[in-house]
C-alpha cells in the first residue's frame, strides 16, 4: 500500500476566503498557516504548531514534496494550494486524494460536517470550530478592550488556542474515519484523471481586463447615483430604494403590487406611463445586480490579473456536473449587442457619455459585457467551443428515438423538425420565423425531461404568444410525436422502483440501476454511478407510490427529496452530457492545450496566435467513444480575444 498522510491545516490572511477564494487568500503577502495536524499511515495525529515557532519536522516536508505519497484532506485543493505557497513549491494534484470529492460522488453533503452527521461517526466536527476560526483566523477590529490590535495570536487567548489545536486534530481524526467508512468506494481512475485535470485549469485561472472591469464598476456607479437622483426628485421620496415607500407611492397613484420583483416591475412598465412609468424604469435601474459580477472578478484576481478556482468538481453532486465559484461563471449573462467590441472599447475607455448616447440602457451593456471581462493572454487569443445541442442529442441516443438521432445526423434543425414532427408539416416549410417552429422550439425547451404546461408557462411560452389554452395539446402532441422519450421516463421509474423494493437490478437499455449497502446506484453508459442514499418507497406529490431519498435540498439542508422516472432521465441526460465534455477535456489536454474555463457544455482554451484552428478542436470535441457509439456528436467553435457567447 502506498504512504499517506492525512492533512487539516488552519490559516491566517487578511483576505475574505469565503467571497476572495483559496487562491487570492494564499495570493496575500499577510498570508499564513497556523497549525499542521497530521496522521501518517494512520498513526495517532499529531500537531505542529507552527504560529508559536515549531517548525514542520523535515520527514514530513519530504513526504508533502515526495509524488509517491498519497495526501488526502476534505477539500484537497485548500491544503494543496496553501502548503504549495507556504513551500514555494507548487505540489501536483496526482498526490493528492480528496475525501469531499469521495463523499460527493456518493451523493454525501459538500461539508465536514454534513459528511460526518450522515455516516454517523464516532468524532464528529467540533461545533466550537467556526467561532475559533473567527478568533484566529481573520482581522480583527481595533477596540479600547483588546488593546488595539487588529489580530488575534495565540498569546492573546492560550485556552483557546489550546482548543484550536485539539480541533485541527478532530478535523483529520474526521477526515480519516470518513475515509475508513468509504473505503469499498474509491475515486475510481477516470474521476482521479478528471480531479487532477479540474485542479490544473483551477490552479492556471483565466485572465481579466482589469481596466475594464475598473471602469465598468465606476460606470455603473455613476449611473445609478443619476438614476437615484432623478428618482428623488420624482417621487419625493426619503429612500426611493425602499419597497415600502415605492410601493405607498405607487398605491397613491392608484397600482397595488404585492411585489416589486423584476418580472412584475416590468410587465407595470408596458401598462404604465408618465411619471409611474419613468419611476418604474428608475426601480429596474437602481435594483439591477449586473456590476456584482464585475465585483466579485475585482475581489477574486490575483496579482497577475488572473483568477484561479471558478470551478468546483463534482459541485453538482446529484450528476457529477461542476459547480460555479466566486463569479459564478455558469450563469453570466447572455450578450446579444451586435456591436459587441465598440460597446466594449467605450467602458474600457471611461467613455460613458457615449455608452449612453449610443444604446439604450447603460445597465444592460455593463451586463452583456461581464464575459468579455475574461481575456486571452498577451499572444494568444480563446478558442471556444461547444457540444451541439448535446443533452437533446444524449436524451434522443439514450430513449432510441430514432427519427430524433437521424436529424442529428444529417442538418441538425431539431426545432424545426421537432414542429414537423408534432404538427404533420414538410420540414421546409418551417422557417426561422414561422409559430410552428417557436412552438416546436418551446416544447423542445420545456418537455424532455417530464415536463407539462407549468415547464412551458415558466420557460415563457405565454411571452412567446402562445395562449394558455394551447398548452395542453402541445404537451400531448409532442410525447406523441416522441413515443421513445416518453416510454424512456417511465421505463427509467419502473427499473428504479424495481431496484429499490424488488433489491433486484434491472437495466433500461445503456443504464443500469441495482441497490447496495443503503445506495440506489444508476450506472451511465461510461460505467460512472449516479447514487441515491437510502432510497424507499413512499407516496409522492402525484398520490402515486415512488421513490424517495436523503439528499441536500432547499437551503442546502440535508432532507428526504422525491424522484421519479423523468426526474431521473434528466439527472442521467445531464450526467452522461457531463461524461462526454469530461473525455474531450481530456483530450484537448493531451493535445497540448490549456483549458481556462468549461461551462457545460463548452470549453475555452487560450491557445497562442497562429497555432491550431477551430476546426481542429471541434474535431477533438466531437470524437466518439466505445461508449458513446452512435451517437451523433457535434461541436462549434470560434475565435476571439475575449470570451462571449457567439
Amino acid at each position: 500500500m502506498d504512504k499517506q498522510l492525512a492533512i487539516d491545516i488552519e490559516t491566517y490572511s487578511d483576505v475574505d476566503l469565503i467571497n476572495c477564494g483559496v487562491y487570492k487568500y494564499t495570493d496575500s503577502d499577510n498570508f499564513e498557516i497556523l497549525l499542521f495536524a497530521y496522521s501518517a499511515d494512520d498513526e495517532e495525529t499529531k500537531i505542529v504548531d507552527l504560529a508559536s515557532g515549531e517548525k514542520l519536522p523535515e520527514e514530513i516536508i519530504e513526504m508533502l514534496l515526495d509524488d509517491s505519497v498519497i495526501k488526502t484532506a476534505f477539500n484537497a485543493n485548500f491544503e494543496r494550494t496553501c502548503l504549495s505557497r507556504h513551500l514555494g513549491v507548487k505540489l501536483k494534484p496526482e498526490a493528492w486524494r480528496c475525501t469531499a470529492v469521495q463523499a460527493a460522488m456518493l451523493a454525501l453533503p459538500l461539508s465536514l460536517e454534513g459528511v460526518g452527521v450522515v455516516l454517523g461517526l464516532d468524532k464528529q466536527k467540533m461545533s466550537e470550530g467556526k467561532e475559533l476560526i473567527r478568533y484566529f483566523c481573520s482581522p480583527c477590529k481595533p477596540t479600547k478592550s483588546n488593546g488595539g490590535r487588529t489580530r488575534n495570536l495565540p498569546e492573546d487567548a492560550p485556552e483557546k488556542w489550546e482548543l484550536f489545536k485539539t480541533y485541527c486534530i478532530r478535523d483529520v481524526d474526521v477526515e480519516k474515519q470518513i475515509r475508513k467508512k468509504l473505503w469499498k468506494y474509491p475515486i475510481p481512475e477516470k474521476e482521479q484523471q478528471l480531479y487532477c485535470l479540474d485542479q490544473r485549469i483551477n490552479d492556471r485561472g483565466i485572465m481579466v481586463d482589469r481596466n475594464l472591469v475598473n471602469h465598468a464598476i465606476a460606470c455603473d456607479l455613476l449611473y445609478k447615483e443619476t438614476a437615484t437622483k432623478r428618482a428623488y426628485e420624482l417621487s419625493e421620496l426619503e429612500n426611493p430604494n425602499s419597497v415600502s415607500q415605492l410601493k405607498r407611492w405607487l398605491t397613491e397613484k392608484g397600482i397595488e403590487v404585492d411585489s416589486l420583483a423584476k418580472a412584475t416591475v416590468e410587465e407595470l412598465v408596458d401598462k404604465t406611463e408618465g411619471d409611474v412609468q419613468e419611476m418604474l424604469k428608475l426601480r429596474l435601474v437602481m435594483s439591477k445586480t449586473s456590476v456584482k459580477k464585475y465585483e466579485a472578478i475585482e475581489r477574486s484576481v490575483c496579482r497577475e490579473s488572473r483568477v484561479h478556482g471558478l470551478l468546483q468538481f463534482f459541485g453538482a453532486n446529484r450528476t457529477g456536473r461542476w459547480a460555479g465559484r466566486l463569479v459564478q461563471i455558469h450563469n453570466l449573462p447572455q450578450n446579444h449587442i451586435s456591436d459587441l467590441e465598440l460597446a466594449r472599447g467605450l467602458v474600457a475607455d471611461g467613455r460613458y457619455d457615449d455608452v449612453e448616447m449610443l444604446y439604450e440602457s447603460t445597465p444592460n451593456v455593463l451586463s452583456e459585457l461581464i464575459r468579455t471581462a475574461f481575456v486571452a493572454k498577451p499572444g494568444s487569443r480563446f478558442i471556444i467551443s461547444d457540444f451541439s445541442a448535446i443533452e437533446a442529442r444524449v436524451l434522443a441516443w439514450l430513449a432510441g428515438e430514432q427519427w430524433r438521432i437521424e436529424v442529428f445526423q444529417t442538418h441538425g434543425k431539431i426545432y424545426e423538425a421537432s414542429a414537423s414532427a408534432m404538427f404533420h408539416v414538410p420540414i421546409e416549410e418551417i422557417t426561422k420565423t414561422s409559430p410552428l417552429r417557436q412552438k416546436g422550439k418551446i416544447s423542445e425547451l420545456a418537455l424532455g425531461y417530464g415536463g407539462s404546461v407549468g415547464a412551458m408557462t415558466a420557460m415563457g411560452a405565454l411571452k412567446m404568444g402562445l395562449s394558455e389554452e394551447e398548452l395542453p395539446s402541445l404537451v400531448t402532441t409532442w410525447r406523441n410525436a416522441n413515443p421513445h422519450i416518453t416510454q424512456f421516463w417511465w421505463a427509467v421509474d419502473e427499473a428504479a422502483v424495481k431496484a429499490v423494493r424488488d433489491k433486484k437490478p434491472s437495466r433500461v437499455g445503456r443504464v443500469a440501476f441495482e441497490y447496495s449497502s443503503g445506495i440506489l446506484f444508476v450506472t451511465l453508459p461510461s460505467g460512472r454511478k449516479l447514487s441515491y442514499v437510502k432510497p424507499k418507497m413512499g407516496v409522492n406529490k402525484f398520490g402515486r407510490e415512488g421513490i424517495t431519498y436523503e439528499g441536500t435540498g432547499e437551503s442546502k439542508k440535508w432532507m428526504r427529496l422525491e424522484t421519479y422516472g423523468p426526474k431521473l432521465v434528466e439527472n442521467i441526460v445531464q450526467a452522461a452530457s457531463r461524461d462526454i465534455l469530461a473525455e474531450a477535456m481530456l483530450r484537448l489536454e493531451k493535445e497540448g492545450f490549456d483549458i481556462v474555463c468549461h461551462v457545460h457544455d463548452e470549453v475555452v482554451l487560450e491557445v497562442p496566435e497562429g497555432v491550431s484552428s477551430v476546426e481542429e478542436i471541434n474535431q477533438i470535441m466531437a470524437v466518439n467513444l466505445e461508449w458513446t457509439d452512435g451517437l451523433p456528436l457535434s461541436a462549434a467553435g470560434f475565435e476571439s480575444p475575449f470570451y462571449k457567447k457567439d
